[in-house]
């Protein structure tokens, strides 16, 4: 399953936001510097989808705010219980 999400690295707070069955807001504390940005989102949502990071692909938006990214089928029709999820 592909998904949106919209990044938002150097922020102070980490979370992941459900805006639409397949549009996610993700903030991270590392700066879009050299990946490690990309790298925390990528590890955001296995955590957030409680899979391993080695499943969750990031497809376009390397170097965008805007990304796309690949997720396993199985969470086609995930639901998450609160609104906004905060990872710590």
């Amino acid at each position: 399953m592909r998904i949106t999400v919209t990044a938002k690295p150097k922020k102070k707070k980490e979370f992941v936001e459900q805006i639409s069955p397949n549009h996610y807001i993700i903030s991270v504390k590392e700066p879009p510097e050299q990946g490690r940005a990309n790298y925390a989102i990528i590890l955001a949502l296995a955590k957030y989808f409680k899979v391993s990071s080695s499943e969750v692909e990031l497809v376009s938006g390397h170097t965008s705010k805007i990304k796309t990214l690949e997720i396993p089928d199985r969470f086609a029709n995930f639901e998450p219980v609160p609104k906004q999820k905060s990872l710590f």
